[in-house]
């Protein structure tokens, strides 16, 4: 093929494409990426990415072969989407952090995407370019610029040495190539650098009306990540946060399209429920994820009978007798109609297992607010409840502030994580005092175990002592910060020999604890 390419052979260029794909991927050590194709898309954006897939622009490949072959076209898109799979933004979380600093010095969304999505080519481009054998630098001289394309591309000719066609820009273009875009480590710093500078320009194209018109090499929207590379990109974003405000202002702007994102994962038991996204409960439900707690486990086996579990959705094929009706809204439809999941019941023998967890958390006034600073309650049960969850094993949690005045919220023995979460991240402030029948309700035939977490300045902490001392239950008991009350507490549960007590002063703490254990086997 060469420069004569006709518009109409589809066929030759998806071929063509499929030809192209292996040399590029060998070229950039083989990223994991599925393969390529063409697709209908914009005339200026030369390719899309959605869940890792790359898809080719047919018109902008027609519309470049007047100039270009083909091959060194399909080429030079490849090299740009691989550059930015494997080296900038490589994952959700700097995108987003890239996107936070922008944002901060512009205070405007829309110029701040065009800004994070320049700044992003020019650091991939760059690496490309400066390694790899591409046909990248032809592409950009041919292409078709706005006043901030001219900007950028007369920055790719300064600092990559070569001829784009740029007369315009010599001072900014020189201002603009001292910025480190190689040094990951200077990409914050970089990119407010960045934003600043071409801050008058962003404001023309607002001006002009250009800032929703693609870029020319396509843009960089979250759609561009799979729902594993999201929910991971979270993870690392809430581990990074120094405060669940800091978390919620990174993510403030994009809660559609994560929500949208994650929605297909939120369907299981072990997933989260996105209808309405509440960033409280997402950011301490992607940092426990990044801790892990031991479990010690009780030798169990199946009594053969089954009871009703978790709701999952209807399909067809499943017995009509386990629908539920009150949870259907009286719709009977696949997705919508819900039915039992059942689960077979477990009675203590040979075999071990973990048993389900009552979780109590207090959640007084003299408890940090979870909303404004990390708590290390709440971070601490969500591990428990992670633990417990990802073991097969059901949690209930009590929740609780003054419960003698209502200041109490209960939630009975389930898998769904989004409801266990929901119930740890209220905050009653107030008082301390528990209900000991509260907390007797949730006891069960099979023994749960129990995890507390307080600082155990509770009102009535001697009923709950007591309590604990006629309780069959494996107790792990943790203490935020030290004080009398812990004091006393702790000399109390020494002579028990099934509750262990743990203390907790910062969050590196947490994984010390052992849930579970016991000093003595109880079965």
């Amino acid at each position: 093929m060469n420069g004569s390419f006709e518009r109409g052979d589809m066929t030759d260029l998806d071929d063509l494409l499929k030809t192209v794909w292996p040399s590029v991927r060998r070229r950039h050590l083989f990223p994991e990426l599925p393969a390529p194709a063409c697709a209908d898309g914009e005339l200026r954006a030369g390719l899309d990415i959605k869940g890792k897939k790359i898809s080719i622009s047919r018109k902008f490949v027609e519309e470049m072969s007047v100039a270009l072959k083909p091959q060194e076209i399909l080429e030079g898109l490849l090299d740009h989407a691989v550059s930015h799979y494997i080296y900038c933004p490589w994952n959700l979380a700097n995108h987003l952090k890239l996107y936070a600093e922008a944002k901060a010095v512009l205070e405007d969304k829309e110029m701040a995407l065009r800004a994070t999505d320049c700044f992003m080519d020019v650091v991939a481009d760059t690496l490309c370019v400066s390694q790899k054998e591409t046909s990248l630098p032809k592409i950009y001289r041919h292409l078709d610029r706005t006043v901030l394309d001219e900007a950028v591309h007369a920055l790719f000719q300064r600092i990559w040495g070569v001829d784009l066609g740029v007369q315009a820009y010599e001072e900014l273009s020189s201002r603009l190539s001292r910025i480190p875009y190689r040094d990951r480590g200077s990409w914050m710093k970089g990119i407010r650098q960045f934003s600043k500078l071409i801050q008058p320009l962003l404001e023309m194209e607002k001006d002009y009306g250009n800032l929703n018109t693609p870029c020319p090499m396509g843009g960089h929207g979250l759609q561009q990540y799979s729902t594993p590379e999201i929910e991971e990109g979270l993870k690392d974003l809430a581990l990074d946060a120094v405060s669940p405000a800091d978390f919620e202002e990174t993510i403030r702007d994009f809660e559609d399209e994560i929500s949208e994102a994650i929605q297909p994962a939120s369907q299981g038991s072990d997933s989260a429920s996105v209808g309405s996204m509440n960033t409280n409960i997402l950011y301490y439900m992607k940092l426990a994820e990044n801790y892990a707690l031991p479990i010690r486990k009780v030798p169990t086996e199946s009594s053969g009978a089954t009871y009703p579990d978790h709701h999952i959705r209807w399909e067809a094929g499943l017995p009509y007798q386990d629908i539920d009706l009150w949870t259907s809204f009286g719709k009977f439809m696949p997705g919508i109609t819900q039915t039992w999941k059942h689960r077979e019941g477990q009675v203590h023998g040979k075999e071990e297992g973990v048993p389900d967890c009552m979780v109590i958390i207090d959640s007084s006034g003299s408890m940090k607010d979870l909303r404004c600073d990390l708590s290390y309650a709440v971070l601490g049960a969500a591990c428990a409840c992670d633990t417990y969850l990802k073991n097969d094993a059901r949690v209930a949690v009590y929740n609780f502030g003054d419960a003698s005045a209502g200041g109490r919220q209960i939630l009975s023995y389930t898998r769904h994580r989004w409801e266990i979460y929901d119930t740890l991240c209220r905050y009653f402030a107030g008082g301390t005092k528990f209900l000991v029948e509260d907390i007797d309700a949730l006891q069960m035939d099979r023994v749960p175990d129990i995890f507390l977490i307080s600082d155990m300045q509770i009102t009535n902490l001697e009923v709950l002592i007591q309590y604990f001392n006629t309780c069959k239950n494996r107790i792990t008991a943790v203490h935020i910060g030290n004080n009398e009350h812990v004091g006393a507490f702790c000399r109390t549960m020494d002579l028990r020999e099934n509750v262990a007590v743990y203390g907790v002063e910062n969050k590196e703490d947490i994984p010390r604890i052992v849930l579970g254990k016991i000093r003595k086997d109880l079965y």
